[in-house]
């Protein structure tokens, strides 16, 4: 790990390995070998996680509140869950899956030519261009999605204008998982809002107009696992994480000490996988945790996920609802938008398990962001 409560890491480039490319190597690269202490092995046990039916809850009093109840006990202790019947089409979820397998497979000339000036949207090769050591093993795509978007084209014209007029269907399919991932939201939102005594229409209301990351990360095969980390011990500083995995294991959660698998459910391959991220923990004081996870990568075969991070709109004020301060409960976290906490990863810290408390730190010394 990079940074502790006290100190504020600013993310280093390096142009050394800003070009990586995973197939040519046979080696893992000093760039990319995590600590020893990142590194420890996770266990065989899983870990425990509700899987919440959709379908069946929705218009059902009883069944909602058992799911709540369910939902509630999962997130104060570890802030994951599952959700099932969910209403995303199975082929599209293949075939975004798909269109990011064309994608990944392009020359790497052509893969580092798609991204924006300020590299954080579009191909970005173990990020990098943004960091010089503990690098992921893994590439990534990334864009944002508005939920209150201007144009229904916005999402294709971004793929044309990164790849080419080629991928317009990459565009189009994108275009129609960010508008089913954005009904999944909705849906879970109204789940944590009972879960939470909050009117179950609360975080709708205040997510309605909000942004989200949409990315694809691919973690080739490596070698010696042993070595790195696809993605390195973080909580996740958005709202909420909506994940989709291929059949492949890696993601890990840090619960009582122990790395906890939370594999794929080849039962039921179209589970999504939802965490509480810091900003949702912010608006629920800290009831909800964002709690340590990571990748770990496979020695045989490649892995994929579809990650869709929801936050609220750039300018609003993360406020928890007030009836989590009945009892006259203190505030944990000083008023702060995402747009804020967002720039301190991008410039002063990189995501790590101290991300939050980092921030809360600094944004003491801040001006206070104006009112919405």
């Amino acid at each position: 790990m990079e940074s502790n409560t006290s100190t504020l890491v600013v993310p280093t480039p390096s142009t050394e390995v800003s070009s990586f490319d995973f197939k040519s190597l046979n080696n893992v690269p000093k760039q990319f070998v995590w600590s020893s202490k990142d590194l420890i092995k996770g266990s065989s046990e899983k870990l425990n996680t509700p899987l919440i039916d959709l379908k069946a809850i929705k218009g059902d009093e009883i069944a909602m509140a058992n799911a709540a109840k369910l939902v509630r006990e999962a997130c104060m202790k570890h802030g994951f869950f599952e959700v099932t019947k969910h209403g995303v089409d199975h082929d599209l979820i293949i075939a975004a899956h798909r269109e990011y397998d064309s994608i990944f497979k392009l020359p790497l000339e052509k893969k580092l030519s798609a991204k924006n000036k300020h590299n954080r949207w579009g191909y970005s090769s173990a990020h990098a261009e943004r960091y010089s050591s503990s690098l992921p093993w893994k590439e990534t795509f990334t864009f944002l999605y508005h939920y209150i978007h201007e144009s229904d084209s916005e999402i294709v014209d971004l793929f044309k204008s990164f790849l080419g007029d080629e991928f317009e269907q990459a565009g189009l399919v994108n275009q129609r998982y960010c508008e089913a991932m954005k009904e999944v939201s909705m849906n879970i939102l109204e789940l944590l809002g009972i879960s939470l005594g909050a009117d179950h229409s609360y975080f709708q209301r205040f997510f309605e107009d909000g942004e989200a990351i949409m990315r694809c990360n691919h973690y080739p095969s490596c070698k010696n696992p042993n070595l790195t980390l696809g993605v390195g011990p973080h909580c996740d500083p958005t709202s909420l994480t909506i994940l989709h995995q291929e059949q492949v294991s890696g993601l890990e959660v840090y619960v009582d000490g122990k790395w906890l698998p939370v594999p794929p459910r080849h039962d039921i391959p179209d589970a999504l996988i939802i965490n509480i991220g810091d900003t949702f923990k912010a608006l629920t004081n800290g009831v909800y945790k964002s709690v340590l996870h990571r990748v770990v990568v496979n020695e045989k075969v490649n892995r994929k996920s579809l990650t869709f991070f929801l936050n609220p709109r750039a300018d609003k004020t993360v406020i928890p609802p007030k009836n989590l301060f009945e009892n006259e409960e203190q505030r944990d976290y000083l008023d702060f938008t995402w747009t804020q906490l967002y720039e301190f990863t991008q410039k002063r810290h990189r995501a790590d398990p101290d991300t939050l408390s980092s921030f809360v730190l600094w944004l003491g010394t801040q001006e206070p962001p104006p009112s919405n």
